[in-house]
């Protein structure tokens, strides 16, 4: 087994104000380059908007910047898988239509949810979700707990956080998830392929308890990798995921998930262990 360097110079997820992040795009790469990261990704939820942002503050800032984008997508049961897509061509017209569409469900179902906590009984405020630039099910949360009229119900409920609200109405099974209905993940690796990028499943252990065969079927599919390295996962994880990646000839990337510096667990960077392994990313690693 290879040893690495024991600190990461790359970290290849990270979120702006594009999608649910709390930074622009140059304060995102700005907070990167101080921390030391030498290959960045901004991984944006369903859009590129921010790319050529954060690629013309990476060139100031003199480190690496791969155009990606995050894609939520579906498979099976599973609702909420997130496959990245790095080194691809944000401005090609395709992907962009794409993106549009899926970011078009995206707000259809957040509304919907919305929508459904209102027939639960929940005071939300449209304007407040609205926004944001790509809401999401945090965006729904934090103008659900920031609505005076709820504040009774949710001392109630002993709700006090969004860590408390996501399991209690806002995850699949709960009584205000609403369903995606695309893109399929067999779908977010051929519109990311065709864009000319890699495509990666991010955090697989944050999905599944037991991921390896649906690793494989993704592998088939024209899955380029797996996120092997990531913030909240043990070494054990870690080397199950990595051996999976080397049998089927998977890149192996990693990163903190950055939102915000003040975000409950994801507000650093080069914040995940390597473990001693030798990630593998491929052309990411050229510079």
């Amino acid at each position: 087994m290879a040893t690495a360097q024991t600190a990461p110079t790359f970290d290849l997820q990270s979120h702006s104000t594009y999608s649910d992040g709390a930074l622009a795009p140059v304060d995102v790469v700005e907070r990167a380059a101080k921390a030391g990261v030498a290959l960045l990704a901004l991984t944006d939820h369903d859009t590129v908007d921010g790319v050529p942002e954060a690629l013309a503050a990476a060139r100031i800032k003199r480190i690496e910047l791969t155009p990606a984008v995050e894609m939520s997508s579906v498979h099976d049961a599973y609702e909420d898988l997130h496959i990245l897509g790095y080194d691809l061509d944000h401005a090609d017209s395709t992907l962009l239509d794409a993106l549009e569409d899926f970011r078009a469900d995206r707000v259809r179902r957040i509304f919907a949810m919305a929508d459904r906590l209102r027939e639960l009984g929940f005071e939300l405020d449209d304007t407040a979700i609205r926004a944001h630039a790509a809401p999401g099910r945090p965006h729904i949360a934090d103008a659900l707990l920031a609505h005076p009229a709820n504040a009774e119900r949710l001392r109630e409920e002993g709700i006090d956080s969004k860590n408390a609200l996501f399991p209690a109405y806002l995850v699949s099974g709960s009584p205000g998830y609403v369903r995606r209905s695309r893109p399929t993940v067999p779908e977010a690796i051929d519109v990311i392929h065709a864009a000319g990028g890699l495509a990666v499943w991010a955090h697989p252990f944050w999905d599944l308890t037991a991921p390896l065969d649906t690793l494989r079927e993704f592998a088939a599919a024209g899955l380029d990798g797996v996120e092997a390295f990531y913030v909240t996962f043990t070494a054990e994880q870690t080397l199950t995921l990595y051996n999976a990646a080397r049998e089927l000839g998977l890149l192996t990337t990693g990163s903190t998930d950055f939102h915000g510096p003040e975000h409950e667990h994801f507000n650093r960077f080069r914040g995940f262990d390597l473990y001693g392994l030798q990630p593998d990313l491929g052309r990411l690693a050229r510079s």
